[in-house]
């Protein structure tokens, strides 16, 4: 095994624990709330607060990455957000726990633009889009069994125990990540002169960011918008899907164990064939066409599973459908993360973390939108349609992103 496909595991373990920490409380949010007594509201806010501080601290991370290194750097974020995924467990109200999930999300901001950073210095062009698909694939496993464990946990256990358990692996990845991990494959004591050879000369074929303006380019812009719409869907169903089913769909409890994670558990899938389909079409078609038409197809199908399974009466096939789409929502994602690596060069960290900005700003409205919309309602398929709606839209930017064109 290559040194690159070793670190690619590393990042791979990353994506996973930021999943099992992101997604635990979802599962716990009924007991959370019984403990705590917290409405409905209040804890689309308490979701919500991760989310804002996300946003708020990407670019600078993201920045911050591109000068000093992904070493040092995700090494910061995951003790961070392992602390207070930690502190999780000791709030005794409402303002404490909608402070510790604000100082989470501070925490584990910059945890995506960072890695695509370091696929940026350690692959090829050519593989940069499988790197990202396989990425989230571990991502998404971890939020696929998330449900699961956590279920398992608290049958068992109180729920705050489960957030120091999973605090103890981000502090064990860390560790080992700051002592193997190098910032550039030069730097590795083990990585070949052949393997170095073939990264620097697939890297060069990287266009470079201009130094003006970047943030007013329109495929940037494009990619800003459409990762809104996959990232508001995307936290519905990390947040309020479970509740959604069993309040609208009728699902039993066992069956909500099974649904709730199967959009992710689906994604697995999704991520490892969307990333090796926009690779493969990039090498074959040019690379408008392996990011732009994987990606707005994939968003096109999104779309059209979200409204049909909201429509649906029969709450299996409801369940399936929803996990269809978010499932189809996530097929692009190595596309478009390696659409940020294209026009970024040098810069991939803040353009990375541009876009997934945007994103957090869909994933911040997305439980609070679902919240407001559903408190006195009976039917609660409106936040769904706006789902499929917007999946629709991130369909058509995918017309306005040319990853050929340096920014």
């Amino acid at each position: 095994m290559t040194v690159r496909h070793k670190v690619l595991g590393m990042t791979v373990a990353l994506a996973f624990i930021t999943y099992l920490d992101r997604v635990c409380i979802a599962i716990a949010a009924p007991n959370i709330m019984r403990e705590l007594s917290l409405s409905t509201v209040q804890m689309s806010y308490v979701f919500s607060a991760f989310t804002v501080a996300y946003g708020i601290f990407e670019i600078p991370t993201g920045w911050w990455g591109d000068r000093v290194g992904t070493r040092r750097v995700l090494t910061r974020i995951v003790l961070w957000w392992s602390t207070f995924t930690a502190a999780t467990a000791g709030a005794w109200n409402y303002a404490s726990l909608l402070t510790v999930r604000f100082l989470f999300g501070i925490g584990e901001a910059g945890a995506w633009p960072n890695a695509a950073k370091t696929f940026s210095r350690w692959f090829p062009i050519s593989e940069r889009g499988t790197a990202q698909g396989i990425f989230f694939m571990g991502a998404h496993l971890g939020g696929g069994i998330t449900p699961f464990v956590v279920r398992w946990l608290m049958n068992r256990f109180s729920w705050r125990l489960v957030f120091p358990i999973f605090a103890a692996i981000g502090f064990l990845w860390s560790a080992a990540w700051y002592t193997w991990f190098r910032d550039t494959p030069a730097e590795h004591p083990s990585v070949t002169p052949e393997e170095l050879a073939t990264i620097e000369a697939g890297r060069e074929a990287a266009p470079a960011l201009g130094s003006h303006g970047f943030v007013f380019n329109s495929s940037i812009l494009a990619l800003c918008v459409m990762y809104f719409t996959q990232s508001y869907g995307f936290y519905f169903i990390i947040t309020w899907l479970p509740t959604y089913l069993e309040k609208q769909k009728g699902l039993s409890a066992n069956a909500l164990s099974l649904f709730s994670g199967l959009p992710l558990l689906l994604s697995i899938g999704a991520d490892l064939f969307g990333g090796l389909s926009t690779d493969r079409v990039s090498r074959r078609f040019g690379l408008r066409s392996g990011r732009c038409a994987v990606g707005g197809v994939a968003m096109l199908a999104a779309g059209i599973f979200m409204i049909v399974g909201t429509a649906t009466p029969q709450p299996w096939i409801a369940g399936v459908l929803i996990a269809m789409a978010g499932a189809s929502a996530n097929f692009p994602l190595g596309a478009a993360w390696g659409a940020c690596l294209d026009i970024a060069g040098p810069r991939a960290g803040v353009v990375g973390g541009t876009m997934n900005t945007a994103g957090q700003v869909g994933g911040a409205l997305s439980p609070v939108v679902f919240a407001y919309l559903t408190r006195n309602a009976v039917d609660w398929s409106a936040p769904l349609y706006i789902i499929g709606g917007l999946y629709l839209v991130g369909a058509l930017a995918w017309f306005w992103v040319h990853p050929e064109r340096a920014a």
